[in-house]
């Protein structure tokens, strides 16, 4: 196997996740100077990415839907990861330092996550029942923002049977994601029936805003990260999730997560060349106003409930039609 490391993420469809790309490889860039690493971007749009990015980053440019839509794009991870150790990274994540240690405990499983095992309840479906029907005593549960393989003939394997998989997602009794087949549980079947294992979590790694929805403090510049999952009996407590405190290396900003100011400010410092007059501006332009808009939010929601009602919730612009 070749000793070179790569990060790879994909950006197809919609601007927004070239957007979210553009951001994810400064954040890549930031920590990693020396050329060692190189970082992938798999596109359809390659001509909306800017100069800084394609000066440095490898770009592969594809047809649209060419890796399928929505969520199926991580199921040919095979087909366009480089030689050697590949992490791939959700576009929507930024990088909080170097990913050299990530690559050190990867090492050497040809298809990796970062996750524990899930052998009952509900997870896109009775996994109870799923695994009984494929006769599997449980299947890694993971967020599928991070996965890690080695290209070769094993990781072809687990590919191979993630997309006959993705076939039957239905039959099979998968629960879709926003109407698509959710590729974290057809890969976590794949990987169970080809013996691969997850590296168990710890925290350190990967987290996001949804497993930790107290209050979360990042720091791109500084390489600073505080996830908080309140302990209970706060009614935010997340009990599926082993931990209260976290300081991963890379944090996943699912869903609206990427409207919030915490993911929108450290965007901005990337995008100004982190000095501190942009860092003084992201709080006063971008932190500050939406702290006060959601501490009037907060104050007044029961009253504005009283004379309005319940707004109606917005379609987020991810939804894949």
């Amino acid at each position: 196997m070749s000793d070179q490391r790569s990060v790879l993420t994909i950006a197809t469809g919609k601007p927004l996740y070239i957007n979210f790309a553009v951001n994810l490889a400064r954040s890549f860039y930031l920590w990693h100077t020396d050329g060692a690493m190189t970082f992938n971007i798999v596109t359809d749009h390659p001509e909306l990415l800017p100069a800084d990015i394609t000066s440095k980053a490898k770009i592969l440019a594809i047809k649209p839907g060419e890796l399928g839509k929505g969520f199926s794009s991580k199921l040919f991870l095979d087909k366009v990861a480089p030689e050697g150790q590949t992490l791939f990274i959700d576009s929507d994540c930024l990088i909080f330092g170097d990913l050299s240690v990530v690559f050190d405990r990867l090492k050497g499983m040809p298809v990796a996550v970062v996750g524990n095992y899930i052998s009952s309840g509900e997870w896109f479906g009775d996994i109870k029942t799923i695994c009984r029907n494929f006769n599997v005593p449980h299947l890694p549960k993971f967020n599928g923002g991070l996965y890690y393989l080695e290209n070769g003939d094993a990781a072809t394997r687990v590919y191979e049977r993630a997309r006959n998989i993705e076939k039957q997602y239905d039959q099979i009794g998968f629960v879709r994601l926003r109407n698509r087949p959710n590729d974290e549980v057809i890969m976590a079947l794949a990987m169970q029936l080809e013996n691969m294992k997850p590296l168990i979590d710890d925290g350190s790694i990967m987290s996001d805003p949804q497993a930790c929805p107290g209050k979360y403090k990042l720091d791109v510049i500084n390489g600073r990260t505080l996830l908080v999952n309140p302990p209970l009996p706060h009614p935010l407590h997340q009990s599926w999730y082993p931990f209260e405190r976290v300081t991963p290396l890379i944090v996943h900003f699912l869903g609206q997560y990427t409207l919030h100011y915490p993911y929108r400010r450290e965007a901005y410092l990337l995008n100004h060349n982190l000095t501190r007059f942009s860092n003084f501006k992201s709080k006063v332009t971008i932190e500050y106003p939406e702290r006060f808009k959601l501490f009037l939010k907060n104050t007044f929601r029961a009253t504005y409930h009283k004379f309005f009602g319940i707004r109606k919730i917005k379609n987020s612009e991810r939804i894949v039609n």
